[in-house]
């Protein structure tokens, strides 16, 4: 993969998701950030794979004991069954796998509950595999701040991007040119783009307000 150039950014027809095991028993150990922070920053990573098209692999892990999805991550799939493991290790699980490999896309992006044992795993197992693996940071979480950061530097070692779920967004739309998917990926940001969607419904209002030229 390269790690420069237009060929080292993301790009819709070439992305797949997997989401990994963002369940209520894996929230309730996550200490390396606020919660309702990684709930948030998942669903908009979801809704925005929705908007540009990207295939998306909802998986949980023994979900009789650890719960279903958050509801807000299941709702923007709502007819999608979520894959149920034993494996802790979602790229052992050849449903997952298989998945994958029929979309023939390689640019795989993974976002885990924890970030040191479920995106790890898949994460340095697809590395040796061939894919370009891509960690979303802020929308995964692990059982510390140590536990997370560390995990992250491992899997950097290894050949993975580091990234966030805004900057997914920014790769995928690449071109404010593209109207197609302005509207509704403006929508996304409105909701769980935290300040960034507060400025922009701002400037709508102002927009909305601005007196028209020979009006």
């Amino acid at each position: 993969m390269p790690k420069t150039g237009l060929d080292a950014l993301l790009r819709p027809q070439d992305s797949i998701v997997v989401l990994i095991d963002h369940q209520p028993f894996q929230f309730a150990n996550l200490h390396s950030h606020e919660p309702t922070m990684i709930a948030n920053n998942v669903i908009g990573l979801a809704k925005t794979a929705k908007v540009f098209g990207v295939p998306t692999i909802l998986t949980t892990v023994l979900e009789e004991r650890g719960g279903y999805l958050i509801k807000g991550l299941q709702d923007v799939y709502p007819d999608q069954k979520p894959i149920d493991r034993t494996f802790i290790n979602t790229w052992q699980d050849a449903r997952v796998v298989d998945e994958v490999r029929k979309s023939s896309r390689k640019q795989l992006i993974l976002a885990a509950l924890w970030t040191e044992i479920c995106l790890a795993m898949p994460t340095l197992h697809a590395l040796a595999e061939g894919y370009d693996v891509f960690i979303v940071t802020d929308a995964s979480g692990g059982v510390s701040v140590e536990a997370h950061d560390m995990a992250v530097r491992r899997m950097t070692a290894a050949g993975a991007v580091p990234i966030t779920w805004l900057a997914v967004a920014a790769e995928w739309q690449r071109d404010w040119a593209r109207q197609e998917t302005i509207a509704e990926l403006a929508k996304v940001q409105l909701e769980h783009a935290g300040a960034t969607g507060v400025a922009f419904a701002w400037e709508m209002q102002l927009l909305a307000g601005r007196p028209r030229a020979g009006g």
